[in-house]
């Protein structure tokens, strides 16, 4: 068998269904094999970045693989970012890149390159990969891809790379077809849980932190049966916020540099802490990590080094989502807890006076506004996807998430240009059904020929453009520690009309400048004539409109900027 109709035929039987690339020389045997050997649609972008980060999408909607392929040289270098951005956020990807053939390759020689393109990806792509591999031997294809898919999907998800001369892709090659033995749950310590059921049954103030781990590890479902069991609040981390609906009563909110104040407040009003699936990043919960010593932690996660890593002082749980919940469902799953009433009352006090819509007063539309409209009425759409700046945490603070719907951003990576090449492989992986992009126009800029891709495609992907004509977050910043001199944000940068753009590409479009035409704009989205098509609705910001809350630098999470009490927010 050809190796590479053996590999488009590896990918089909592993239940790959599409994948993403941009053609060149080196993988063009793949693509051919997948197209004559298997059903695998092969969506085809105009930039290879984009290729990865619509794979990067479609790995965490159908917890398989991502694929995206390229050729070597340029092509390969182009998916590192998104590459990076998988291995950050725990997002299961296969990226395939063609090589030089053999005999093309320098070795050892002491020079530069020897075959036109040949570029040693491997070597690049290891810090950002689980695990990398060049192909030498025809006789390893079929190995170093059960590995790769294996490695892939195991523990922490993340992404490996595959890097194929062309002359291996055409060879000949036995497949023998072995099984791969199936994983076990992991054994959890029960002492430990067993002391965890106590210290939840005891606390006053307890929060479960819900970060990504959770959809990673395909654990969602019994999460949402432990935080029914347990009664437990739950505040959630950017990468966790599809973890539990806007309207589940145990919700408290968003919390990290840009949170929810409320639910940042709750964090340092807690006496009991319980991390499922969160690394506890800085963007989580700010400089001052000695704020948290005053209160138990327990720090359940599959990567033993991200336990007592910058939070010191956690009871460790080293184990995956699914061991620790399948565990405590069989151990304690007769055991019954109490509602914390006066702490859910505590909570709802935070929020009444704290309200995300009253952080800000900017001229003409209020972001926040403006997202809880979008969402309120966005009910059909199975998906958010916000890319990087001031609007993914307008868009985190005020998404109203029913269950069941996806929200997908750029998190460790914090990759601008994230999210319309995102959609792609969202809406694909979502039988093509409808999802909602939210994005800035600095970053629509960076990955804006996807609108093709997107068109050819008939995908309904409705774009918002939160266009405040300058790169906010950094204009913010240049405020604060540069006497607003705006270079680069707002001195030397320009963006154009996105809805003229939009028409160029044959997508319908609007624009609005004034809070009263919302409400017509967001359910023009969602008419009969309009809810399966792509569209894209401009929305003008006011360029120093700022991005509030924000936790104030070196300070504890539950300081944030700007310094108002409940009482003044109600009169500005």
């Amino acid at each position: 068998m050809k190796v590479s109709d053996f590999i488009a035929e590896f990918l089909q039987k592993k239940g790959i269904k599409s994948v993403f690339e941009l053609s060149g020389g080196m993988i063009t045997h793949l693509l051919d094999s997948i197209s004559q050997k298997t059903d695998i649609h092969i969506y085809t972008m105009h930039h290879e970045q984009s290729a990865a980060f619509a794979a990067e999408a479609c790995g965490r909607i159908t917890g398989l693989p991502g694929i995206a392929l390229a050729t070597s040289g340029p092509g390969a270098t182009n998916l590192l970012t998104g590459i990076g951005s998988c291995f950050f956020d725990s997002s299961p990807a296969i990226f395939i890149t063609g090589q030089v053939n053999r005999h093309e390759q320098k070795g050892k020689r002491n020079i530069r390159q020897l075959g036109f393109q040949e570029t040693d990806i491997v070597t690049m792509a290891k810090p950002v990969t689980k695990a990398s591999f060049q192909i030498d031997d025809p006789a390893r294809v079929e190995q170093i891809f059960e590995d790769a898919y294996r490695i892939a999907l195991e523990g922490r998800p993340g992404p490996v790379l595959i890097d194929i001369p062309m002359d291996i892709q055409r060879a000949q090659i036995e497949p023998q077809y072995k099984e791969q033995a199936q994983d076990n749950y992991v054994t959890v310590k029960d002492e430990v849980i067993k002391q965890l059921v106590l210290d939840l049954k005891k606390a006053k103030n307890p929060l479960i932190l819900a970060g990504r781990g959770i959809k990673a590890s395909g654990s969602q479902t019994f999460f949402s049966e432990f935080i029914v069991h347990t009664k437990i609040p739950v505040v959630t981390t950017l990468l966790g916020i599809d973890t539990i609906s806007y309207d589940h009563p145990q919700r408290v909110g968003f919390i990290g540099s840009y949170g929810n104040r409320w639910a940042n407040m709750a964090i340092g009003e807690c006496d009991l802490l319980v991390v499922l699936g969160s690394r506890l990043d800085i963007r989580q919960t700010g400089a001052d990590v000695n704020f948290f010593s005053n209160r138990k932690i327990y720090h359940i996660d599959c990567e033993i080094g991200e336990i007592n890593n910058r939070i010191k002082g956690c009871i460790e749980i080293s184990a995956d989502l699914k061991s620790f919940f399948h565990h405590f469902k069989d151990y304690y799953g007769n055991q019954t807890f109490d509602v914390k009433t006066e702490w859910i009352k505590q909570i709802n006090s935070l929020k009444e006076a704290w309200p995300d819509v009253k952080e800000l007063s900017p001229k003409g539309i209020n972001p926040n506004e403006f997202i809880h409209s979008l969402s309120k009425v966005s009910k059909a759409a199975k998906a958010y996807l916000a890319d990087v700046g001031s609007h993914q945490m307008w868009c985190a603070q005020s998404i109203e998430l029913e269950e069941g719907q996806y929200f997908l951003t750029s998190g460790g990576m914090g990759a601008m240009g994230f999210a319309l090449p995102a959609s792609i492989g969202t809406s694909i992986s979502l039988n093509k059904n409808p999802v909602v992009v939210i994005i800035g126009d600095g970053c629509m800029q960076i990955n804006i020929q996807e609108l093709q891709t997107i068109v050819r495609n008939n995908l309904p992907v409705k774009i918002v453009v939160l266009n405040n004509r300058t790169l906010g977050m950094i204009r913010q910043f240049q405020d604060t520690h540069f006497e607003s001199r705006y270079q680069s944000t707002y001195w030397g940068y320009d963006a154009p009309d996105f809805a003229k753009v939009a028409l160029a590409y044959g997508i319908d479009s609007k624009t609005i400048v004034a809070p009263e035409e919302t409400e017509e704009a967001v359910e023009w989205f969602w008419t009969e004539e309009n809810r399966h098509k792509p569209q894209l609705l401009q929305v003008m910001i006011d360029p120093h409109t700022n991005t509030y809350p924000k936790i104030a630098f070196g300070k504890p999470i539950t300081e944030m900027e700007p310094f108002f009490k409940p009482v003044d927010m109600e009169s500005t």
